[in-house]
């Protein structure tokens, strides 16, 4: 075309011809796929009007439910201004028109009785019957004397009534309207549209009860996705691994799924190594809290040695409505195929078990004899817990769900989390305290005082008066004369929680800071390094952990070497010591 251009120049200004040259960019009309000029030509085609079918169409609209709902906003407007649909394209693929062309009038012959027989003859033969039987072969009986008369036409029909009308082929299986229809938002010109003008033409009613529309795949950079620029990733890459496995190692199906659900579909993507990275990083983790939760589990036994919800402790009792909370959102989410939401509360959930209640239970599960209640309490929720868990990620991590469910001991349980049904409350939980009790408000409370704490140790740490926080004992004080309302909630609070039966073993607050030592009052001891908590009304102090560090479970105490048969460790260690022993000669007799 280039080339072209000049010679016609060269050829104008030797015949003194041009006026005036002037160079053009424009992108029309050239193909966007094949980027070469496309030649336009005219030629006769198939309509279907609209008008007719207008008014139902946006009447069938009204009982749909978009996803997101301002879509119904794009798809409207083109309804409401479409007057024809050119359904007749020049291919040679596709399903044919069945139209005959008389040779010399070209008048088209098309009757119900010749779609009736061509169509026949595609069930028997298929669609290439079309272009490899005659004319003759092809018209119904009472056409075939004139068929030397007629030719067959070459026009193929719109790839958008083909896919417009696939609702039909479903009828006899699942009915329509169904549920959902999830394409990218092109097609609300297309699939979405040519859907619901057939549908209303045949049924009077739409085809779809939702219509979902996502955004498309774009680079790191936010460019889209081109052959040419060579920034597409291929999904099976990220599954089995890329060229480059260093780039893109092989992350298997559910990190995958995992990134196409923690993003906003509605909108276009982002992927890219980088971001395949973080999210592996996300589900690696969580296959490492759920074996964790297995391998803690592993020597209980749920008949014999489950703890009820009303004789758990305030911190077991918290977990338990806080990863209630999060299924119920979990499931809200899937309903309303707000899927990144659910995935959003999903990681929060496992980073802040991770961060504190697990870290509080390895003293629980590592250090206590092995039949103590308040090992028990926390080997009942954290077993209920990774089932659970396992059941509310299967839609997602389907690879992982299944993994958890295997390792599970097998008793009265399904074959398959897949056929498990869905989450199940803690047995007894309702009935117990009701929604959440008020000890369990106050524990949710003094959860707060775990940030200004780990400020002031974090400060005394970079000073290098403390290295672990188990060399820390912490304590509170009061702020303001006479007492804030906050400070006043603070204290009710702390006396809930210090009513509870299981305080000193779990439910403290030297548990709840993951410190050696913690009270409410006056520091003992020379104070390192201070953090007010304005909103509770409280200010905490750090100062050294009285006593010396258990080699058994490392907390600082002073018992530590107080029992002579068990130097090196606290008196609570020993008794357990000595139980476990008790418990082996028991077992050697």
């Amino acid at each position: 075309m280039k080339d072209a251009n000049e010679k016609v120049i060269e050829v104008l200004t030797e015949k003194s011809l041009l006026l005036t040259q002037h160079p053009y960019e424009h992108k029309y009309p050239y193909d966007w796929r094949s980027k070469k000029p496309v030649i336009w030509r005219a030629t006769p085609q198939w309509f279907a009007s609209i008008d007719g079918l207008r008014d139902g169409c946006l009447k069938a609209m009204e009982e749909v439910t978009f996803i997101p709902p301002n879509q119904a906003n794009k798809m409207r407007p083109m309804i409401e201004g479409r007057s024809e649909w050119c359904i007749s394209r020049q291919r040679s693929w596709g399903v044919p028109i069945p139209a005959f062309y008389h040779k010399e009038t070209n008048e088209a012959l098309l009757t119900p009785e010749i779609v009736k027989h061509v169509k026949e003859i595609f069930a028997e033969k298929g669609s290439g019957a079309w272009f490899e039987l005659s004319v003759s072969e092809l018209l119904p009986e009472e056409h075939r004397a004139d068929a030397d008369l007629y030719e067959k036409g070459t026009d193929t029909m719109d790839v958008w009534f083909d896919s417009g009308s696939s609702w039909a082929a479903l009828q006899d299986d699942i009915g329509s309207p169904v549920d959902l229809y999830l394409e990218g938002s092109d097609q609300h010109r297309g699939w979405f549209q040519s859907s619901l003008i057939t549908s209303v033409a045949v049924q009077g009613h739409a085809p779809y009860k939702s219509v979902m529309t996502h955004g498309f795949c774009v680079d790191g950079d936010g460019r889209k996705m081109s052959k040419s620029i060579g920034n597409v990733i291929d999904p099976r890459d990220i599954i089995d691994g890329g060229a480059n496995r260093k780039k893109m190692p092989a992350y298997g199906a559910d990190t995958l799924r995992q990134w196409a659900l923690s993003v906003d579909f509605t909108v276009d993507v982002s992927i890219s190594p980088e971001i395949m990275a973080d999210v592996a990083g996300n589900v690696k983790r969580l296959r490492n809290r759920a074996r964790f939760l297995l391998a803690n589990s592993s020597d209980y036994d749920e008949k014999v040695d489950a703890v009820s919800f009303d004789n758990l402790p305030l911190l077991d009792q918290h977990l338990v409505c806080e990863a209630e909370s999060l299924f119920k959102t979990m499931t809200e989410a899937y309903d309303e195929y707000s899927f990144n939401r659910a995935t959003k509360a999903l990681n929060i959930f496992m980073a802040d078990l991770s961060s504190f209640y697990l870290e509080v239970a390895k003293d629980r599960l590592y250090i206590s004899a092995a039949n103590a209640p308040r090992r028990r309490s926390c080997q009942t929720v954290i077993r209920w817990l990774v089932e659970n868990l396992a059941k509310v990620i299967a839609p997602v991590l389907s690879h992982t769900a299944e993994d958890i469910w295997q390792a599970l001991p097998k008793t009265e349980r399904a074959s398959s989390v897949f056929l498990a049904g869905w989450w199940t409350p803690f047995p007894g939980r309702e009935e117990a305290v009701g929604a959440v009790g008020e000890a369990v408000k106050a524990y949710r409370l003094l959860l707060q005082l775990r940030t200004p704490s780990n400020v002031a140790m974090e400060k005394a740490r970079k000073a290098q008066q403390i290295g672990s926080s188990m060399e820390a004992a912490i304590y509170f004080s009061f702020l303001g004369e006479g007492g804030s309302e906050a400070a006043e909630q603070l204290r009710k609070a702390l006396d809930l929680v210090a009513a509870s039966p299981h305080h000193e073993d779990v439910d403290s607050l030297k548990w709840l800071l993951g410190v050696s030592q913690a009270g409410v009052g006056p520091a003992k001891g020379e104070v390192l390094a201070s953090e007010e908590a304005e909103a509770l009304g409280a200010l905490a102090s750090v100062v050294l952990a009285e006593g010396t560090k258990c080699e058994r479970c490392w907390m600082f105490c002073p018992s530590v070497g107080s029992v002579e048969a068990h130097k090196p460790i606290c008196a609570r260690c020993a008794a357990v010591m000595d139980t476990m022993g008790a418990e082996k000669t028991l077992q050697t007799v």
